[in-house]
């Protein structure tokens, strides 16, 4: 009897089953259709996931034999959300999830610790925060883990040494923080292990010398420090050790000269001491090394001449010694070399022509002797070839010509003499040549004008003579030439003028004579030029960059002239019709009668109060005027045109003095700053006035607000400006949809106008002016969005022969740490004011409690206390980001504005080289700008000029 009911037994349980895999798998695609309903965006490619319908058959879901789903794999399908609303208990036979290259954001909830069949989790690349919870330990049966490319923070925890059976631990390019732990060393099974680009510190735990299937350790692009482990050569399999641009120390462990399948060994910008392993490519496997950036010393051993192996090689920047031909031997697959920066002597090898698959040759700053070997023509595919600062003498060799791949040629500061061979034409590619500081002599080729995509020339300190050669003109490319310290000769060819995305232009220190081509009015990317020490005549192009230009860098010649102070005026006659122009020509001559009116004034002032009782009416009116009106008619039709200064004209209100708009009959629109005058702070209206008068009446620049006149009455004294139609920064930066036309190219633009107004003030005023309130209330935005430095009331003329003290003045949160403890006033306190307005401009606010003070002996004294935060996340987020070519120049700013707020004032720099580097630097990203934080971009190096 119980024989004949076991099948039908059997078939009921098999029933059974199968009813609990329909259950199952109800309750799973439930769960999936509830995620996907909380998704940001729906993507298309998950538009089979409908109800009713069996997982199984969507788009990334792969079942087992009964329904379960044990596979999820949506890579790249644009998911935006979270996974908060995935119920991961659901998934009781889930093994395989990989969600990467996704939107997916928020934390890593701990309940994912419910996939306990879990082998694969791959989670990378995508917006995750928060940490990694600890409750990823109870995964026992994974073996791969990917969370990088991330924004976790948090430390690694502990719990992750329980993966027994984990193959690939990879979190690499997050924000994590703390140490290593050392449960890692439990492991035994790890063979890839990537932890690079956080901000992990401490030391390297020994324990990870036990894993001995370690292929791959990256650990790069931290704040480990301490010494590498000797028990790192137990690790046999090992192919990949990355340690680089860490605070490591210490000798290089010898023991690493073990690992016998070694390929890549990256130990870089740390601070390693001593000598390189002797064995170090032992197992003749290894293709890039890179120690550069250390203290190392010694001799190259002997095992890297013989490494034939080898692809790329980085020893820069150490002081490794020793005769450079018989150190290095004949490499077949070399791709690059940079021996740059250290203390090698000796003679370039011929050897080098030997490797035909050479692109990149360094040796700058050496001791290196002797001749170019003509042997380096052979290594054709060459793109770089750099033997700058050494001691080579001789000609430049003509089989340098075969070179026809090459794009930067730098031989500059040797002893190398004589023409440059006609040869070196063939190199049409080249895109950066420096050859200055070396006694070439005969003229400047002309072919050099064939090199079309040539972005930077450097000529200068040579013997070069003759002419300039006009073929240059054909450079269009060009954005820096320096000719400067030769002796060249005859006038400046005006086709130099085509040279259309020209930055920085040095010809001082020649013979060069006549006038400069006016046709330069038409370079407008020009921004810096010196011409200084040639005999040069004639008027100055209308061009910014040589009406800006300092005195330094018009010196020297016999007969210039121009709208510059220190130049004599053109004899030009000036349009009535043109507001501008009529101030700048006119503005010198009423300088002076400004100046004795305010003489006069101060009397006046004297005088009433010597006699406190003489009736307010009596007193004497001064008006004085450069506009197209005499100063009582200019009195009259400013109080008509602001109905007596009614509120409703008034565009700006401060402590001495509110601004107010009026559109005069002559169709110009000036601002009129008019000045509260109240009997008990008659001596500060006074200060106040007379202060911005004097300032204004001795200053005259494109990026400070020009003074047209002023009028003193008792009942109103006022000065009247040029008008700027948009107004403060400050509120255009308070207001998100002004905010948003300030793209970054004009932030930068308004950045390089206050910038050189204050050089301006610091360096070609006497005696210097210090404005003492820089804010970005006090900059004034015209209708192309260039900046003029404004309100000049607390302005201090510096005695360069006492020192210089004074009451604190200023706006809070822009005032130079220094003035809370001392009263003496120098051009540092502007120095400082400027990097708060410049980190505000980038930001969209004021930095505000963002700034707090290093410890001393730091490089930089300001810094984002978050400095782990992202660059990224601190720019103004109502804009896009900046794309790579800007993002360079926008970060190469905040730099410089972070050593403008050095606590030290004598560390800061002064404004003239603030204003140079504005011009010249920017600097190159070795990684995506998102990756970059901010503590990384004071330890940024990179500048390109």
């Amino acid at each position: 009897m119980m024989r004949s009911l076991a099948p039908a037994y059997c078939f009921i349980l098999f029933l059974h089953l199968l009813s609990f895999a329909s259950i199952s798998s109800e309750t799973e695609a439930e769960a999936l259709l509830k995620w996907k309903a909380s998704f940001l965006s729906q993507t298309n490619q998950l538009k089979d996931w409908r109800a009713n319908t069996s997982p199984c058959n969507w788009t990334g879901i792969l079942c087992n034999a009964a329904g379960s789903v044990t596979n999820i794999s949506l890579a790249n399908t644009t998911i935006q959300g979270t996974l908060h609303e995935l119920s991961f208990i659901s998934f009781s036979n889930l093994t395989y999830l990989n969600l990467t290259l996704n939107k997916l954001f928020g934390a890593i909830p701990p309940q994912i610790s419910s996939l306990s069949k879990l082998i694969y989790l791959d989670l990378s690349e995508n917006q995750f925060t928060g940490r990694i919870p600890p409750e990823i330990g109870l995964l026992t049966n994974l073996r791969v883990l990917y969370l990088y490319l991330n924004r976790l923070s948090g430390i690694i925890p502990r719990e992750i040494g329980n993966l027994k059976s984990l193959l690939r631990l990879e979190s690499g390019e997050n924000n994590l923080i703390g140490s290593i732990p050392t449960t890692l060393g439990d492991l035994k099974n790890l063979t890839f292990l990537l932890l690079f680009r956080n901000n992990l510190s401490g030391t390297i735990p020994k324990e990870i010398g036990n894993l001995k299937s370690l292929v791959k350790v990256e650990l790069g692009e931290n704040q480990l420090n301490g010494s590498i482990p000797t028990s790192f050569g137990n690790l046999s399999n090992l192919e990949y050790l990355i340690l680089r641009d860490n605070q490591l120390s210490g000798s290089i462990p010898q023991e690493i000269g073990n690992l016998m399948k070694l390929v890549k060994l990256g130990l870089d910008t740390n601070q390693f001491v001593g000598y390189l392993p002797q064995n170090i490519c032992q197992g003749g496997l290894l293709t890039n090394f890179s120690v550069n950036t250390n203290y190392l010393i010694g001799t190259i051993p002997k095992s890297l001449k013989t490494c034939t192996s080898l692809f790329r090689l980085h020893l820069n920047g150490n002081r490794f010694t020793g005769n450079i031909s018989d150190l290095f031997g004949v490499y077949p697959d070399l791709k690059f070399i940079d021996v740059s920066h250290n203390a090698f002597s000796g003679e370039v090898s011929k050897n080098w022509g030997q490797s035909p698959n050479l692109v990149t040759l360094r040796m700058a700053g050496n001791n290196l002797t002797g001749s170019i070997p003509s042997e380096i023509g052979n290594a054709t595919q060459l793109h770089e070839l750099d033997f700058s600062s050494n001691g080579l003498v001789g000609t430049i060799p003509k089989e340098l010509g075969r070179l026809t791949s090459l794009l930067k040629l730098k031989l500059d500061d040797n002893q190398l003499s004589g023409r440059v061979p006609i040869e070196l034409g063939s190199l049409t590619d080249l895109e950066n040549l420096d050859l200055s500081k070396n006694k070439f002599n005969d003229s400047i080729p002309s072919f050099v004008g064939d090199f079309l995509k040539l972005n930077y020339l450097n000529l200068s300190n040579n013997e070069f003579s003759q002419a300039i050669p006009f073929q240059l003109g054909k450079l269009t490319q060009l954005s820096q030439l320096d000719l400067s310290h030769n002796t060249l000769e005859d006038m400046i060819p005006s086709e130099l003028s085509g040279m259309e995305s020209l930055e920085n232009l040095n010809i001082s220190h020649n013979n060069l004579s006549g006038i400069i081509p006016i046709s330069f009015k038409d370079m407008l990317g020009l921004t810096y030029v010196d011409v200084s020490y040639n005999d040069l005549e004639g008027a100055l192009p209308n061009n910014k960059a040589f009406q800006d230009a300092n005195q330094e860098a018009l010196a020297g010649n016999k007969g210039l002239c121009g709208n510059v102070r220190f130049l004599k005026p053109c004899n030009k006659q000036s349009s009535k019709k043109d507001l501008r122009l009529v101030a700048l020509v006119t503005f010198p001559l009423i300088g002076a009668v400004a100046v004795l009116s305010i003489f006069l004034f101060a009397i006046l002032l004297k005088r009433k109060q010597k006699h406190p009782h003489v009736e307010e009416s009596n007193m004497d009116e001064i008006f004085c005027s450069v506009l197209p009106l005499n100063g009582k008619t200019m009195h009259e039709e400013i109080i008509n045109a602001t109905e007596d200064f009614d509120s409703m004209y008034c565009i700006g209100k401060g402590g001495h003095g509110n601004v107010y708009r009026a559109s005069l009959s002559s169709a110009n629109t000036v601002a009129v700053k008019k000045f509260h005058l109240l009997r008990n702070e008659d001596k500060n209206f006074q200060k106040e006035f007379l202060n911005e008068l004097r300032a204004l009446t001795e200053m005259r620049h494109r990026n400070i607000v020009k003074l047209f006149g002023f009028c003193s009455h008792p009942r109103h004294s006022f000065l009247v400006y040029e008008y700027l139609e948009r107004g403060s920064l400050a509120t255009m930066l308070s207001k998100d949809d002004e905010a948003k036309e300030l793209e970054w190219s004009k932030r930068l633009n308004i950045i390089r106008g206050v910038a050189h107004a204050l050089c301006y003030m610091h360096h070609d005023c006497l005696p210097p002016i210090v404005h003492r309130d820089i804010s970005s209330k006090n900059i004034l935005l015209n209708s192309e969005y260039e900046a003029c430095v404004s309100d000049f009331g607390t302005a201090k003329f510096l005695n360069p022969d006492s020192a210089n003290w004074t009451a604190l003045a200023g706006t809070y949160g822009y005032i130079a740490p220094e003035l809370a403890y001392t009263m003496e006033v120098n051009e540092k306190c502007d120095v400082y004011s400027f990097g708060v307005v410049t980190l505000e401009i980038i930001m969209g606010r004021h930095p505000g409690d963002l700034l707090l003070p290093l410890p001393s002996g730091s490089s930089s004294a300001f810094v984002l206390p978050a400095h782990q935060m992202h660059i990224a996340d601190v720019f103004d987020q109502r804009i896009s980001a900046p794309t790579d070519e800007v993002a360079g120049k926008v970060l190469s700013v905040m730099k410089i504005a972070f050593s403008c707020l050095n606590s030290s004032p004598e560390c800061r720099p002064t404004m003239k080289q603030v204003s140079q580097q504005l011009e010249t630097q920017k600097l190159h990203l070795s990684k995506p700008l998102y990756l970059i934080t901010c503590g990384e971009l004071l330890t940024l190096n990179g500048f390109t000029t």
